[in-house]
């Protein structure tokens, strides 16, 4: 009796701490080394395995007990002027981390024809836009993340935010729903590329998968016409 006691409480510990650990990280889509040699993996394995995973600790741990938490993270930063700087922090870095790993790949790809429409319209050509994307994140002070997003009229735009912000924030200047979000902590590169942000910035671009990003773009659209 007292072992099925036992078993019945670590029982009832383990739902409730799986039950508190709402946010989990997705499995990166390759491998560690595929990116190379424009990321290596010693920076992949660092910033997925360490950098990333103590975000959703982090974030998970500051939202211990909040059962009126929102269910998912577009939904908790939408409303994130109203949370602990904790949860802003690392729920900006969870959700900004799992954009990035998914917009990157190391097959060749394009923007869809619809999206590189808009990047037209919007900034003249493709390689106007990677510019206006790279001097945001070269300029970006200190930590923080270059943009691609669609903004409020449906339109493209770019922008930079320091720490663990971005445009879907509610405290964010540029708000908006990102398709591209580029890392410049130097967590990001600085293994390979040291104080090099620029030749990082400049790199990055042989590995981004315009099929995500361009899918990503589609559902920006839907949501901003809803």
């Amino acid at each position: 009796m007292k072992s099925f006691k036992s078993l019945f409480l670590f029982g009832m510990v383990f739902i409730s701490v799986f039950a508190q650990a709402q946010f989990s990280q997705k499995p990166l889509p390759y491998s560690k080394e595929s990116l190379e040699p424009y990321i290596d993996a010693a920076t992949m394995d660092i910033h997925y395995n360490k950098h990333h995973a103590a975000y959703v600790t982090n974030l998970n741990k500051a939202l211990e007990g909040k059962t009126d938490a929102p269910k998912t993270i577009e939904e908790l930063l939408a409303n994130v002027s109203k949370c602990s700087p904790a949860v802003r922090n690392n729920g900006g870095g969870h959700f900004n981390h799992e954009l990035f790993w998914s917009i990157l790949s190391a097959e060749k790809t394009a923007p869809s024809p619809k999206l590189e429409k808009a990047i037209i319209d919007a900034f003249g050509d493709v390689n106007a836009m990677k510019e206006a994307v790279n001097k945001a994140g070269l300029t970006q002070f200190g930590s923080g993340w270059s943009w691609l997003y669609v903004n409020s009229d449906g339109k493209l735009a770019v922008c930079s935010t320091p720490n663990q912000d971005n445009p879907l924030m509610d405290v964010c200047q540029c708000k908006g729903i990102p398709v591209l979000g580029i890392d410049v902590w130097e967590h990001a590169y600085y293994l390979k590329y040291q104080n090099k942000r620029a030749d990082y910035l400049n790199n990055i671009w042989n590995i981004i998968n315009w099929n995500q990003v361009s899918e990503n773009y589609e559902m920006a659209l839907r949501k901003i016409n809803m």
